[in-house]
């Protein structure tokens, strides 16, 4: 029988709970790095017991950790046996190995960006959002950080190379930070071209590479924010999330800030279909295994970033956005007050998928029979960032 996994990364820690495809009992080992920011976590699609997760302190900076027996145990790839702490015993963070290129000027500075005031401010690493690695090479792995960038490793996530023609295709210079900073917190390898990329970055939007990171093209197009001085410009809208069925890869989905889009054309162009959504504004948007045309998205309001009427639902689209139904079955009918985050929900892609979210409040919820019916696996987590579930 099949083994599900799930990779949960929280505000103190990450867990790893694992299933048999009946998805009823679980073991859960954890919390690994206890006390840790974990912003994402992910297994390897070629070594399922090959995963890398970010674990970033305010404190003590970025650390990369890497699993090669399903997360049992980690390394810091390419820090040598006992310098993993400083000399006072504090966690010593890796941050240095993610380098901004400044060396290429390839049509436009690569030294500084907008910053909220609009002047031009000096490019600054942070933390690591997302984790994507190959889907051909367990060795090779893509990091989307902030200050928004993307940078890739080819052994193991012991170096990082940035993929700089991304900063430096012409807009770079323009992109400013939003409330929420300035982050690459989405990458789609696409599984039937493998030089195409797709990345989204808030708020600068979304972009396109067809030769392997080298070259980039914004596909923005279709998009309107009626916060920036050009709604319709080519650079600035706040994309919170895209993703796209493996098996029509032109086919991609977005949630915005505001508006759920969708593209047939591999993102040259964008239509909204919110439809019938309470709201359009929400963090996650995710696609069924095994049909296309089937979408989840969790509404949040805008202003409080948590369910509408304090009642959480998930809501369901079987027509690729043209219609929507409420799935709140097994769910509060009131005073819940969480939010979910960007990367916070997952599909496993078993027969009958089953749907897995976690709350900035720390309950972890899965919906059998494509959503129908919620039950709490989990209610005293820390605040989720990450759920990423894997049938190994």
């Amino acid at each position: 029988m099949s083994t599900v996994r799930l990779l949960v990364g929280t505000k103190k820690g990450a867990f790893v709970l694992t299933s048999d495809g009946k998805r009823e009992k679980w073991d859960v080992s954890g919390p690994h790095f206890a006390g840790w920011e974990m912003y994402h976590l992910k297994g390897s699609p070629v070594d399922p017991n090959r995963i890398y997760a970010s674990q970033t302190s305010g404190w003590f900076g970025q650390i990369i950790q890497r699993s090669d027996d399903g997360g049992k145990t980690w390394c810091q790839p390419g820090t040598p046996p006992g310098e993993t702490k400083g000399p006072d015993g504090m966690p010593k963070g890796e941050s240095n190995k993610f380098v901004y290129d400044t060396s290429k000027e390839t049509g436009a500075p690569l030294t500084t960006h907008q910053f909220y005031d609009g002047s031009q401010h000096p490019w600054e690493f942070k933390r690591v959002w997302h984790l994507e690695p190959s889907l051909s090479d367990p060795d090779t792995v893509y990091a989307g950080v902030e200050d928004a960038a993307l940078f890739r490793s080819t052994n193991g996530g012991k170096t990082w190379e940035e993929l700089s023609g991304l900063r430096g295709h012409g807009s770079g210079p323009n992109w400013q930070p939003g409330a929420g900073g300035m982050c690459l917190h989405t990458i789609l390898l696409d599984p039937k071209n493998a030089g195409r990329i797709f990345v989204a970055i808030s708020a600068a939007g979304a972009f396109r590479s067809n030769d392997g990171g080298k070259s980039w093209k914004p596909i923005n197009k279709g998009l309107k924010s009626q916060y920036i001085p050009n709604p319709e410009a080519e650079v600035g809208h706040c994309v919170h999330r895209i993703a796209q069925p493996k098996s029509q890869p032109d086919l991609l989905y977005m949630q915005k800030h505001w508006d759920v889009l969708r593209s047939f054309d591999a993102g040259d162009t964008w239509t909204e279909v919110s439809g019938n959504l309470p709201t359009d504004f929400g963090f996650v948007i995710d696609v069924h295994a095994h049909e296309p045309e089937t979408i989840y998205v969790v509404p949040l309001e805008p202003a409080t970033r948590t369910c509408p009427g304090s009642a959480p639902a998930v809501w369901r689209s079987e027509d690729g956005g043209g219609s929507w139904k409420k799935l709140a079955q097994g769910l509060p009918k009131k005073e819940s007050y969480f939010t979910v985050l960007r990367d916070a929900m997952d599909i496993d892609d078993l027969q009958s998928p089953a749907l897995f979210f976690g709350t900035t409040t720390g309950q972890l919820w899965i919906g059998r029979d494509g959503g129908e019916k919620w039950e709490c696996l989990f209610d005293a987590l820390p605040p989720i960032h990450c759920v990423k579930v894997a049938v190994v």
